[in-house]
């Protein structure tokens, strides 16, 4: 059988844009379970290719800037220390650089200067009441739960809150480490030198924010970017005609890629929000705001869902046109990877003809069904043609070096501050997390006793050196048992590494500066390792202890306390997860998953106002939008901390995973209407059109109320014909029939929930 002229043009389009020989298309597997990723797509190269371009990756990667500002700022005290001839002095002051630099957050140097002093008044007040209070072991018992649970509440005020707060609980237990191995006891020259190394590093931070302000914004987009770029991968799995491939895990694990992209998006907006402030966006500022707003578009489109995919490839399983699909889906994936990479790198953006050819090869291949004789049913080529439009825009999106949309005068530009406007409102926010519904006041209260039972094993225990109790139950007393459980095994693994490489060092280098270039490294690769491998990053700072107690004593005698206390820590913090207002994921599912389903009804009704008044990308519409998938991202987020608690407080199990991708597959729908608004004109279709979407906005919500209160969902009304001849009210009805559909696979999926 010869090949179609569209896949004639496919090959020859990939044999001109990647070299002599025939060229296929792949037929890729589907992803399993665990996630396993996918290979970038032919004609994207990110192999360095020189020495240069080395240093260039290297430079460009994400953690590379903390990293030489701590590399600065440990350096820095190291090196004044030993000129001065008092080594003892460093190590209050490297703590505090550590501090300081786990408090930093991605602002404007403007917003970076008021955070700075902020929290060097909060280390002040903090450092300088637990060197008071230490001699005092009963007002220190009193003192230290109540300012621990006024911390971490403090933190509902907004992020930025919530960061300096915690970043003041662990310099208060840093406080204790320093006056254990001071040489002042009961003193203010330890604190003194905290605050002097967190003053230090922050200067270091100004100082780089203010040279390089847009470096932040480029890094939250090129991950936003490669983020949906692994989306777009697991969306291309869904295309595959091939028998056997279980569709509902795709959607399941396109559902957690799918967490990865808000989390990513919400990221990016945070950032560009402190940049713009209350003024209008320009230079490139602006720039960047463009790339957001497209990112975002990107994002609707390609999560949008026109018609089943188990329905689309039996109807298509003699055609080539899913495999052109998923092929150009893959495409599009590597030009996100490669916009990503630009954005890091600043480089100018390659231009990807192969993505153009299988664009245009997707195109004659569903206009060839178009002129078949016997043309395949029109609500499948509606949709076919609806992924088409979807697919062009992406395209149009991703190929320029500026999105043609851009921000406008009035509300279209602007962006949702999720900070309080003023002292009121924060402490409004504060006071409603005042009760034991509340997640963070369950958390305060946890940490709270937890770090008090820790004070008192550790008068017990050993009283002198035994404050690693305190910091290790800090660290390990996550919000949630799955987090905390993780972080147990991490620490616990890192902390005996860290040690083994400890010990090896003080037997293999000589006691003195041999020792300070080994220590000012493993607190870099503590902060390099922090966010993505959190056992590595622990053995780092594990060793950076030892070898800066060896410095002012005798290294190998921290070794054996510090293993125990870390095993006492995890102790603690494994008990208090377990008995103090545990926060089973399972006791608010039915709440999670009625949000999920109301961001959705408000979703649609907010898709469904533009089809009477046209297209705009408004701050209501995005907030609308941003809510269903938030709500989305949370579900996919507490599914994953459920299924790390016991078994007796799990619920759902298989039953919940599928309501997750059934909830996803609602979302791609509602994603599918929005990505196509536009217009209708007065008359029977708009008529029908809010007719049929008024009565599908209120079938999620009565959906929501029915499983928030664990009630029966009331019956579906029977939708009114459509007999028009208008192809977007068709297509938008076709739509409104899908989500209805999808509707009644929850009801049933969440009466499966609460039965389990």
């Amino acid at each position: 059988m010869s090949p179609s002229p569209s896949g004639r043009r496919c090959r020859q389009a990939d044999e001109g844009a990647g070299g002599a020989g025939r060229t296929t298309l792949p037929v890729p597997s589907p992803l399993s379970r665990r996630g396993r990723g996918f290979p970038y797509p032919c004609g994207v190269t990110l192999a360095p290719s020189s020495i240069a371009d080395t240093w260039r990756r290297i430079r460009g990667s994400d953690r590379f800037a903390e990293c030489l500002r701590v590399l600065l700022g440990l350096g820095g005290v190291v090196l004044y220390c030993l000129a001065d001839g008092h080594f003892a002095d460093a190590i209050p002051a490297l703590l505090g650089v550590i501090a300081c630099a786990l408090a930093e957050t991605e602002d404007h140097w403007r917003s970076r200067l008021a955070t700075l002093l902020v929290t060097l008044a909060c280390y002040a007040v903090a450092a300088s009441s637990v060197q008071l209070l230490l001699p005092h072991p009963v007002l220190f018992a009193l003192g230290l739960p109540l300012a621990t649970f006024a911390l971490v509440m403090l933190g509902a005020a907004s992020h930025r809150y919530a960061t300096i707060a915690g970043s003041a609980l662990l310099l208060s237990v840093y406080t204790m480490i320093a006056a254990d191995a001071g040489a002042h006891p009961g003193s203010l020259r330890e604190p003194a030198l905290l605050l002097a190394g967190a003053a230090w590093y922050g200067l270091l931070s100004l100082l780089w924010s203010a040279l390089s302000p847009q470096q932040a914004v480029r890094h939250a987009l090129a991950r936003t970017f490669d983020a949906l770029a692994g989306y777009l991968e697991g969306k291309a799995a869904l295309f595959a005609p091939l028998p056997g491939v279980d569709r509902e895990a795709l959607q399941q694990e396109l559902a957690m890629r799918n967490e990865k992209v808000v989390q990513a998006l919400n990221e990016t907006r945070l950032i560009l929000i402190d940049r713009i402030g209350p003024r209008r966006p320009s230079g490139p500022t602006a720039k960047r705001l463009r790339l957001y707003f497209a990112a975002q578009d990107i994002h609707e489109r390609v999560s949008s869902s026109h018609y089943p995919y188990d329905a689309l490839a039996e109807a298509f399983f003699h055609s080539d046109v899913l495999f052109r699909c998923e092929h150009l889906l893959r495409r599009h994936a590597g030009l996100c990877r490669q916009r990503a990479r630009t954005l890091r790198l600043r480089t100018p953006l390659q231009v990807d003809d192969g993505a153009r050819a299988a664009l245009d090869d997707v195109r004659d291949a569903i206009e060839a069904l178009h002129a078949q004789a016997t043309p395949p049913d029109a609500h499948l080529l509606r949709s076919l043609d609806a992924l088409l439009r979807n697919m062009d825009a992406i395209q149009s999106l991703l190929e320029r070096e500026q999105p043609a949309s851009g921000p406008v005068p009035g509300e279209e530009s602007a962006l949702q501050d999720p900070g309080p406007g003023n002292l009121a409102e924060a402490w409004e926010r504060i006071r409603i997390q005042f009760t034991p519904r509340s997640f963070r006041f369950r958390h305060a209260l946890r940490l709270a006793l937890a770090l008090l039972a820790g004070y008192a094993v550790l008068r017990v225990v050993h009283p002198q050196n035994g404050y690693w109790i305190l910091l290790t139950t800090l660290l390990v007393c996550q919000p949630s048992y799955g987090a905390t459980r993780r972080r147990l095994l991490q620490r616990t693994t890192g902390t005996l590494a860290g040690l083994v490489a400890g010990w090896a060092a003080l037997r293999l280098l000589p006691f003195g500066p041999a020792q300070v270039p080994l220590l000012i490294v493993a607190g870099v690769v503590f902060f390099a390792a922090r966010q993505r491998r959190y056992t590595l990053a622990t053995a780092a700072i594990t060793l950076f202890v030892v070898l800066c107690f060896n410095q002012v004593g005798n290294g190998y005698e921290v070794m054996w306390p510090r293993m125990v206390d870390t095993l006492i820590g995890v102790a603690i913090a494994a008990l208090a997860i377990h008995l103090v207002l545990p926060d089973w994921q399972g006791r608010r599912l039915d709440q999670v998953m009625a949000d999920t389903l109301r961001c959705d009804a408000r979703y649609l009704a907010s898709i469904l106002a533009q089809y009477a008044d046209g297209r705009r990308d408004d701050l209501p519409y995005r907030i609308a939008r941003r809510d269903a998938h938030n709500a989305d991202a949370n579900l996919s987020g507490v599914l994953s901390n459920m299924l790390r608690e016991p078994g007796r407080h799990r619920r759902g199990g298989e039953s919940l995973l599928r309501f997750l991708g059934a909830a996803h597959v609602l979302l791609s729908q509602l994603s599918a209407l929005g990505a196509n608004r536009q217009a209708l004109a007065a008359g029977h279709a708009r008529e029908a059109v809010q007719s049929c979407g008024a009565q599908t906005v209120e079938a999620l919500e009565q959906l929501a109320e029915s499983v928030e209160t664990n009630e029966p969902a009331p019956l579906l009304l029977t939708m009114p014909a459509y007999a028009g001849g208008d192809e977007t009210a068709r297509l938008v009805l076709g739509q409104l029939a899908l989500i209805l559909a999808q509707r009644e696979r929850l009801a049933e999926l969440a009466l499966e929930v609460r039965d389990s």
